[in-house]
């Protein structure tokens, strides 16, 4: 069951803030308040889904799609595409979810080695 009252929940709804990258009726990103690259972006839906399978479970196919485009988007509105990015999320407290609600991190700024930022 989500929970209304996440951190990125109140991100969303004015009641914690951020430094915004992007933010239209369906999708905000902003920075990472615990950078794990020089460049470190959290990019969420607004609507209410707990993880990636969530998303793709209950979305709609227009909105998933715009979803990834708009990643695709910012990764180049940043200039990120020439020296590279990883993309992250994770499902679940085993996988290191922390807040759940689905967002994906890009990472990017410095050689990311390994399977973690």
């Amino acid at each position: 069951m989500y929970d209304t009252e996440n951190v990125l929940a109140k991100i969303i709804n004015g009641q914690l803030s951020a430094k915004k990258v992007y933010e239209d009726d369906k999708i905000l990103a902003f920075h990472d308040i615990h950078p794990e690259s020089p460049t470190h972006i959290l990019v969420l839906p607004k609507g209410e889904y707990i993880d990636f399978s969530d998303f793709i479970t209950k979305a709609s196919s227009d909105e998933d799609k715009n979803y990834f485009n708009k990643i695709v988007d910012i990764i180049k509105e940043l200039g990120l595409e020439e020296n590279g990015y990883r993309l992250i999320t994770n499902k679940g407290s085993q996988s290191g979810q922390s807040v759940f609600h689905f967002h994906m991190h890009i990472l990017s700024g410095r050689q990311l080695n390994g399977l973690t930022g």
